[in-house]
C-alpha cells in the first residue's frame, strides 16, 4: 500500500538513445527522496518510487534536455505542438552554414588560414555545444558514454589540427542523433496511435437531457448515446438499440459484430448503423483500450534474452574500446617509432567508431515495433521474452470448448424415458445451480420451451469437477452428468438401449449428458458445440509454419473429442481430462518437445497455461483475467491470429540477429582499417551513424508484417 501511494509515473520527451535513458535513470535514482527509479525507454516512461518534483526530475535529465509530464491517459494521447523545422534544428543549420563557409574558405585560402580555422571552430562549437557540455561533465565523473567518447575525439582532432574532420564529425553526429530520435519516435508511435482510437468527448444522457461531456468526467452508470458513424468512448453494455460495431481496433476482427441488448462493447470501437444507448461500466483509465495500452507499454520494458545479452555485452564493450583506442594512440609511436599525430588521430577515430549506440538500440527498436504491430492486429504480447519464445515453439496444445469450438453449445437432442415435462423441469432446475457452459445450453432450451424450473427447490447441490452435478429435489437425489459418471453411479445406465443411444450420439461429435437417479436414467440430452471455421485454417497454417505437434486437451468424452479433432486435423487427441491431468500432460510435453504453448480461455485452464512455455488466452477483450494472467492474449476469438503472431515473432528474431551481427560486424570492419592507417574520423562517424540508422530502419520493417 505504501509503495503504491509513493509511486508516480511520468512521460518523458526527448530520449535519443538507450544509453542516455540508462544515465537518466541513474540520475533520478540519485535524487534525495527517491527510493527507486525505472525508465522504460521503449514507451518513453519513467516510474518513480518515493518523492521527487518534476523540476528535480527534469534537472536530472538536463544533459539531454528532457521534458517531463505526468502520465495520464488523456495527456498521453495529446502530442505537444510541433515546432517549425528551422526552430528545431536552428543550431544544426547554423553549424552547417559555418561548415560550408569553412570548406569554401579552405579551397580559396588554404586549410591553415586563420579565417578557415575560425569558421571550422565556429561550426564545431555551435553544432557540438550540447554534446561538449554533457561530454565534459561525464569526463569529470569518469562516465564514458557515447557523448564522452565523441567529445574526446573532437577535442583531440582540434588539438592535432584536424579542424575540418572535427567539424564534419560534429555535423554528422548531430544529424545521426536527429534521425535516430525520429526513428525511435516512429517506433513508439506504433503504440501511441492506439491512444487516438477513442474519442475525447461523448454524448451522455443525464436528467432526460443529452450533454457533450469530456470522457474523464464520465462515471460508471452513465448512459452514452452513440449514433451511426460515431466511435464508442467507453466500455459498457447495450441497454437500448442494436447495431453492427466494428471492433477491429480492439480485437483485430475484420467483420463487424452485431450488438444487441446486454451485449458488451469497448471504447475505441466504431458504431456502424444503429443508434445505441450504452451503460458505462468502467472509467476512462480502466477501459479495455487503456489496459491494452498500459500492458503493451509495460511489455516494452520487459527485456528479451537477446536484449539482456546486448546490455551485458555493452558493459564490457565500451571499456574494451577505450583500451584499444589508447593502445592505438601510444603503441605504434612508443614501440615502432611511428608518427604521434598520425596514430593519435587513428586512436580518436577508434573512439568514434567504437560508440556502442547501434549495438544498444539493435534489439529494443525491433521489440517495440513488433509488440506495437501485434497490438494493432488484436494480439497482446506481454513482453520481449514472450515475443522471442513464440518464434521458437515446437508444439501447441489447445483446449477444445471455446477455443477450437465456438464455445456456444446448443441442445440438439433431448429424449425422456418417463414424463418429459417433469423430467426436463427437474433437469433444468438442477442445471440452474451450475455455471458450466453446458448448463447454459440446457437452460436456453428450457426458456425457449417455456419450462417452469426456477421455482423448483434444489437441496444439497454438489458439483463434481469434470463429471457433472448432483442435488436433491423433493427428497430424491438426482444427477446430471457424463455417461462415465453414470456408469459407476447408476444401475440404470447398464440397459443396452441406453448405451447404444449414448454411443450413437457421441459418434456424431455430440457431448452427452444423462439425467436420472441411482436406479434409472430419466432423460438423455446431446449438446453440440460447432467447430470454428477459423480453427481449421489456423491449424493448417500452423503446420505449414513447421509446428511439429498439435494436441487437443478436453474433458469431453473420447468419441466427441475424436470427431472434433479429426475434423481439424489435430495430431493428438486427449479426452476425458481433469484440470490436473491437463497440467501433467503439458509438463510431459515440455520434457519431450521443449517449448510448448497452451491455448485456452485464461480462467478454467489456468494451471496448464501457467505450466506451458507460453500461455495464450482466447478472447482477451472480454475478460480482465485473460488480459492479466496470459503471456499472450488473442483479443478476439480468432485462432488465425496465432499463425500471424508466430510469423511476426520469427521475423522479429531474424531482424534482432541481423541487427546484432551487423552492428558488431561494421565496427569490426572499421577497426581493421586501423592496421593500414586508413581509418578517418569521418569514416568512423559514418560507420557509427550508418550502423545505428540501418539497425533502426531494419527494426521498423516489422511494422509491415500483416495479418493475412
Amino acid at each position: 500500500m505504501a509503495e503504491a501511494q509513493n509511486k508516480n509515473v511520468y512521460r518523458v520527451q526527448g530520449f535519443t538513445c538507450a544509453h542516455c535513458a540508462g544515465k537518466f535513470e541513474r540520475n533520478v535514482q540519485a535524487i534525495s527522496g527517491v527510493d527507486e527509479a525505472k525508465v522504460n525507454f521503449g514507451a518513453a516512461k519513467l516510474t518513480v518510487f518515493g518523492s521527487a518534483s518534476i523540476e528535480e526530475i527534469e534537472h536530472a535529465g538536463a544533459f539531454e534536455n528532457l521534458r517531463i509530464q505526468p502520465d495520464r491517459f488523456r495527456a498521453a494521447a495529446e502530442e505537444e505542438p510541433e515546432r517549425p523545422f528551422w526552430r528545431r534544428y536552428l543550431l544544426l543549420l547554423l553549424a552547417g552554414a559555418f561548415l560550408f563557409a569553412a570548406i569554401v574558405l579552405q579551397y580559396r585560402l588554404g586549410e591553415d588560414n586563420l579565417l578557415t580555422i575560425l569558421s571550422f571552430a565556429a561550426s564545431i562549437i555551435i553544432g557540438g555545444s550540447g554534446l561538449f557540455l554533457t561530454g565534459l561533465k561525464n569526463l569529470v565523473r569518469l562516465e564514458f558514454d557515447m557523448r564522452t567518447l565523441m567529445t574526446i575525439a573532437i577535442i583531440g582532432a582540434a588539438i592535432i589540427g584536424e579542424w575540418s574532420e572535427g567539424a564534419i564529425v560534429v555535423i554528422l553526429f548531430a544529424i545521426s542523433e536527429a534521425l535516430e530520435r525520429y526513428s525511435m519516435d516512429k517506433a513508439r508511435n506504433s503504440i501511441r496511435s492506439l491512444m487516438d482510437i477513442a474519442p475525447k468527448e461523448a454524448s451522455v444522457k443525464r436528467n432526460g437531457k443529452e450533454w457533450i461531456v469530456d470522457v474523464e468526467d464520465i462515471e460508471a452508470g452513465d448512459i452514452l448515446i452513440v449514433r451511426p458513424g460515431q466511435k464508442i468512448a467507453m466500455d459498457g453494455v447495450v441497454v437500448h438499440g442494436s447495431s453492427a460495431v466494428n471492433q477491429a481496433a480492439i480485437t483485430g476482427e475484420s467483420m463487424p459484430a452485431l450488438k444487441n441488448l446486454r451485449d458488451e462493447v469497448f471504447a475505441g470501437t466504431l458504431n456502424e448503423d444503429g443508434v445505441l444507448e450504452i451503460q458505462v461500466t468502467k472509467r476512462v483509465e480502466d477501459t479495455t483500450l487503456a489496459k491494452i495500452i498500459h500492458l503493451v507499454e509495460e511489455a516494452q520494458a520487459e527485456k528479451a534474452p537477446s536484449q539482456a545479452f546486448v546490455d551485458q555485452f555493452a558493459k564490457y564493450y565500451t571499456p574494451a574500446i577505450m583500451l584499444i583506442s589508447l593502445f592505438v594512440m601510444i603503441g605504434p609511436p612508443l614501440f615502432a617509432g611511428a608518427d604521434w599525430n598520425t596514430w593519435v588521430y587513428q586512436g580518436l577515430a577508434v573512439l568514434v567508431v567504437g560508440c556502442p549506440c547501434a549495438l544498444v538500440v539493435s534489439t529494443p527498436v525491433a521489440i517495440v515495433t513488433a509488440i506495437g504491430n501485434a497490438a494493432k492486429n488484436g494480439v497482446l504480447i506481454k513482453g520481449g521474452v514472450y515475443l522471442e519464445e513464440m518464434g521458437s515453439l515446437k508444439a501447441i496444445a489447445f483446449d477444445k470448448t471455446g477455443t477450437l469450438t465456438a464455445g456456444k453449445p446448443e441442445v440438439v437432442h433431448f429424449a425422456s424415458f418417463g414424463n418429459a415435462e417433469v423430467d426436463f423441469a427437474h433437469f433444468a432446475a438442477l442445471e440452474h445451480k451450475s455455471r458450466h457452459p453446458l448448463s447454459a445450453a440446457i437452460l436456453k432450451k428450457a426458456d425457449l420451451d417455456g419450462v417452469m424450473y426456477e421455482k423448483i427447490n434444489v437441496h444439497d447441490f454438489i458439483s463434481i469437477t469434470g463429471k457433472g452435478i448432483k442435488g436433491t429435489i423433493e427428497g430424491k437425489e438426482y444427477a446430471a452428468a457424463s455417461p462415465s459418471f453414470f456408469s459407476t453411479w447408476s444401475s440404470g445406465f447398464h440397459a443396452a438401449d441406453i448405451k447404444e443411444q449414448v454411443e450413437a450420439l457421441q459418434r456424431k461429435g455430440n457431448t452427452v449428458i444423462l439425467f436420472g437417479t441411482k436406479e434409472k436414467i430419466l432423460a438423455i440430452s446431446a449438446i453440440a458445440d460447432q467447430v470454428r471455421e477459423t480453427s481449421v485454417e489456423a491449424v493448417k497454417k500452423l503446420k505449414e509454419l513447421g509446428i511439429e505437434k498439435t494436441v487437443m486437451l478436453t474433458g469431453d468424452n473420447r468419441m466427441t473429442a475424436e470427431a472434433v479433432g479429426t475434423e481439424l486435423g489435430i495430431d493428438e487427441i486427449r479426452s476425458e481430462l481433469m484440470p490436473e491431468s491437463k497440467l501433467e500432460l503439458i509438463k510431459d510435453m515440455r520434457k519431450k518437445a521443449g517449448r510448448v504453448a497452451m491455448v485456452g480461455d485464461g480462467v478454467n485452464d489456468a494451471p496448464a497455461l501457467a505450466a506451458s512455455t507460453i500461455g495464450i488466452a482466447m478472447g482477451g477483450a472480454g475478460t480482465d483475467t485473460a488480459l492479466e494472467t496470459a503471456d499472450v492474449a488473442l483479443m478476439s476469438d480468432d485462432l488465425k491470429k496465432l499463425p500471424f503472431t508466430i510469423s511476426l515473432s520469427r521475423k522479429a528474431l531474424r531482424i534482432i540477429k541481423q541487427n546484432i551481427i551487423f552492428a558488431l560486424g561494421i565496427k569490426l570492419a572499421a577497426l581493421f582499417l586501423v592496421v593500414p592507417g586508413w581509418l578517418t574520423l569521418w569514416i568512423a562517424i559514418f560507420a557509427d551513424m550508418g550502423a545505428t540508422l540501418i539497425v533502426t530502419l531494419n527494426g521498423l520493417r516489422l511494422l509491415r508484417v500483416k495479418d493475412r
